[in-house]
């Protein structure tokens, strides 16, 4: 198994692959006794520089894509355009999951959405990662390769690095108030890990699949539940005219995109349990 991208994920991924030979792509030298002491074999390469990856074809019969695109790239995922063309250089593998996000379908207005849904990029990372979906789809296409893709939403787990609200709540950084607020879908990084092992040999070919919980909150309730679990106040609400003046860019990109995610493709096609259903039993664990 080859995994580009491997990290807080990829490596969860790899923990559940006890009984496969994994070889994960770096291009830092410095990552290479972190990957060994996992039991990975590091390859040394570079997805913004074709040449490193020549000899990455023939390597895996099963693939997981995991990097993101560089969003100063325009709207080619260039990356993605390189490594594929890379593992067809040879012998294509047998399978490849595509780690994209469900920012791809932009607003929906609180709207529940399925995989047949169609995509309205509206930043520059969902429009490389449309672009990345249809590079894997065009891949699977033309060289017979299983190809599929799943759509991550908020990836949460109180093991990783600022993977819970805590401390977003400890600061008091406040949310919208009920009539301007979104929905927002969120994912155990435990149970993505899982999805990601299940799809590379249950997916169906250039299927994609909602790889999210069955919480259907909105922003400030989320919020709301983990304060009260974490025994801390609960966050100010501000209206959303007053949100931009307090929060950054980045924050607020979040706060204009409201969609709620079907995941019953996920559960019937790769048969996936959910560990943590919802986020109340997601987040209450090692607190």
């Amino acid at each position: 198994m080859l995994i580009a991208g491997c990290g807080d994920v990829g490596q969860r991924a790899v923990k559940l692959l006890k009984t496969a030979r994994v070889m994960a792509l770096t291009s830092s030298p410095d990552k290479r006794l972190a990957l060994r002491a996992l039991g990975v074999v590091p390859l040394l390469g570079n997805l913004d520089d074709a040449t490193s990856l020549s000899r990455l074809s023939g390597l895996a019969t099963h693939v997981l894509h995991l990097a993101p695109p560089l969003a100063s790239r325009g709207v080619i995922d260039l990356r993605t355009q390189a490594f594929l063309r890379a593992l067809r250089r040879r012998a294509a593998p047998q399978a490849l999951v595509y780690g994209s996000t469900s920012g791809v379908y932009g607003d929906c207005g609180g709207a529940l959405v399925n995989e047949r849904q169609p995509t309205r990029p509206q930043t520059a990372r969902a429009v490389l990662r449309v672009d990345a979906e249809n590079l894997v789809n065009s891949f699977g296409r033309a060289t017979g390769v299983r190809t599929c893709v799943l759509r991550i939403p908020g990836i949460y787990a109180p093991d990783r690095d600022g993977g819970t609200p805590k401390a977003r709540l400890e600061r008091g950084t406040p949310v919208l108030t009920s009539s301007d607020d979104v929905y927002t879908n969120h994912i155990h990084a435990d149970d993505l890990a899982r999805a990601c092992v299940i799809a590379l040999w249950r997916c169906k070919a250039r299927r994609t699949y909602n790889v999210n919980d069955n919480t259907q909150l909105k922003m400030g309730d989320y919020f709301d539940l983990a304060a009260d679990l974490y025994g801390l106040p609960r966050p100010p609400r501000v209206s959303r005219a007053e949100a931009a003046d307090q929060l950054a860019p980045m924050t607020l990109s979040f706060m204009g995109e409201s969609r709620r995610m079907d995941n019953g493709r996920l559960k019937l096609d790769l048969r996936l349990q959910l560990r943590y259903p919802t986020v109340a039993q997601g987040l209450i664990e090692r607190i």
